[in-house]
Formats: structure tokens, sequence, C-alpha cells
């Protein structure tokens, strides 16, 4: 008699649509013009997307392995779409989850300007991918050390800040490729990247999906703009207004003529990359003169309109003022009623 064999039940999973979290029209609320000290995250303004975010809620660790994995953002961008992110800087799972929750089509967590680094980020991985929420880490660095590490957590992109040159894109794309096209290390078979070895198709699939974005952000950069966009490998470039303007000698006045010419003259260095085939999508972030549906009119197909920070400061300091202002409002109606009633008592007195 053969010995029996343990076979785990089957569990069927039901996804739940994303419309009893959220309204899925991204329409956002204008804002009145924003501060300078608020560049880093304006009011989100007015930008209605394309409409096809996954409406599954993933089953698994990471995208790659989960068992309804949502389309990926390099898929999108080739179907034409414009996708609507936000920057997480506070390094929050429970923000992050928001995000996801709210339609954000990808989140940005920033571990060069972020609280956050390799741990933290992973919090944020992890809430975001409850929420079929696509993530690029954006790295402190170009570097392959960093790069390495971020990978090896799973995230839909990497961004590399201040590339300024054709062999720093080349190089950037090698520390996202396994040999022999690259350098990166090999760990496959552990890491949360691959399912912790569980997704058998990662390795076929990981460098076809992987977003590889390259930020240029300095009139070096812009210079040499095509030739980074054109280099093999590079998916997007993220325009680095604020550095653009440092770099240039603005740093208080990044809404220059003379910056906004510049940023003007990379968009167009980046559109004639895809003209000669392939070539690389632009990528922003939205500033008060310089709003997200001014951004997709201008071709940019990855627009970032806010900051985890920078909405929760807003909120904060609105909700401050509110009640401060109803103080003011309940001394003047106190005051003005006291009057009154010093009035009527002299008239009854005379």
């Amino acid at each position: 008699m053969s010995a029996a064999v343990y076979r785990p039940p089957s569990f069927s999973f039901n996804p739940i649509p994303k419309s009893l979290f959220f309204n899925p029209t991204k329409t956002l609320n204008q804002s009145s013009p924003t501060p300078l000290h608020s560049l880093h995250s304006p009011t989100p303004q007015t930008l209605t997307l394309n409409q096809s975010k996954t409406t599954t809620i993933a089953a698994a660790a990471s995208h790659s392995s989960s068992l309804f994995p949502p389309p990926s953002l390099k898929s999108r961008l080739r179907n034409g779409e414009t996708l609507y992110g936000i920057f997480l800087c506070s390094f929050s799972p429970t923000l992050a989850e928001i995000a996801g929750l709210a339609g954000y089509d990808f989140t940005v967590i920033d571990m060069e300007h972020g609280f956050g680094g390799i741990k933290e980020s992973l919090d944020c991985l992890r809430a975001l991918d409850a929420t079929s929420t696509p993530a690029i880490l954006r790295l402190p660095e170009s570097s392959g050390t960093w790069a390495k590490k971020a990978l090896d957590l799973g995230p839909a992109g990497l961004m590399f800040p201040m590339i300024e040159g054709k062999e720093e894109a080349e190089k950037a794309v090698e520390y996202c490729r396994y040999p022999p096209n690259g350098v990166r290390g090999a760990a496959h078979p552990i890491v949360r990247a691959s399912g912790y070895g569980i997704d058998a198709g990662y390795l076929e699939s990981v460098e076809e999906e992987l977003l590889i974005m390259c930020q240029v952000e300095s009139v070096r950069g812009v210079e040499r703009i095509e030739e980074i966009a054109g280099v093999d490998g590079v998916d997007c470039i993220q325009m680095g207004p604020l550095d653009l303007s440092a770099t240039m000698g603005y740093l208080w006045d990044p809404g220059n003529k003379k910056v906004r010419d510049m940023m003007r003259l990379s968009e167009e260095g980046v559109k004639k990359s895809r003209t000669k085939g392939g070539g690389a999508y632009l990528a922003g972030f939205a500033l008060p003169f310089d709003t997200p549906s001014d951004l997709k009119a201008r071709g940019y197909q990855m627009v970032s309109g806010a900051v985890d920070v920078g909405l929760f400061r807003a909120a904060a300091v609105e909700d401050v003022n509110r009640f401060r202002m109803s103080l003011e409002k309940e001394s003047s109606d106190d005051d003005g009623a006291e009057g009154e009633k010093d009035d009527d008592e002299k008239y009854w007195s005379e």
C-alpha cells in the first residue's frame, strides 16, 4: 500500500475592485499659485489621465510573483498612456498605502532626499504591493552597490540621479543587467525580487519589465541629453528643474525664462531620440508655474505632481490656520455682542 501524499488545499482568490476604495477618475483640484518654499510639493492640479490602472490587489510578496500582476509601467508607456505619480519622502508605509489606494499610477520612493534607506524602502514596497501600485526607487547616488541592493527588493524601476553623459547612462543600465550584459550580482534564488526564489520566471522577465530612469538635472547633462536618451536600455529621462536652475545660477528662481528655455531644449532632445527609433520617454515633476497638464501637453508621459511630506505639511498648516481664524472670528463676534450690550444698558439708564 503506497503512502498517502499530502496535497495542500487550493484557494480561490477574488480580486477586490479598486473602485471600492477610491474614485478611479484621476482629476485633481486646481489650486492658487504655490509659494517658492512649496516647490517640492505643489498642490496637485487638474489632470485627467488614462484609466487602465489595474483593479486587482496583489496576492504575493512582489509584483513579479503576484497571482494577478498589473500591467508594467513600460507596457503602459508603450501604449501611449500618461501616468501620474507621487514622490514618497517620509518613508511611512501608511502614507505609501494611502497613495496606492488613492489611485496614483506609480510612486517614487526617494532615497536621495527622503529620510530612509533600503530597509525603510522595503516597508513601503510591501505596503504598495498590497495596492498593486508600482514603485520606483530613487537612488541616493548612481552606483553599482546602491543599484544592487535596490534591485533585490523588487521595485518596478530605478531612478539614477545626476546623469551627465552617455558613459554614466551606460553604467546605469549595466548596474541593472546580469552578466554578460551587465554587472548585477546574482542572488536571484533568495532575494525578494524573485519571490525569494519562488518565481521561476523572474530571470526571463526582469530586464524586459524593469524601468530604468536617468535624471538630467544640470547644464552639462542637458548638453548631452540626446546621447543619454539614446543609450540602449534607458527607458525614461527624468527632468530635474530645481537642480538645473541651481546649476544655472537661479537657485531661488526656477521659473526664470532662461531655465524654462533650457528645459524646452532638453525636452526636444529627448523627443528627437524617439524619432530615431527607440529612445526614452519624458518624465518630470510639476511645479506651480508648470502644471501637470502643461507637462502632458509637451509630451511628458510620466508626471509627478506632489510629495507626501508636502501634502501633509500643506494640510496641517491649513488646518491650524483655519482654527486660528475661527478663534479670531469668535473673538470679533464676542466684542460686537458686548458692544451691543453696553449700548442697550446705556439706553435704559437714561
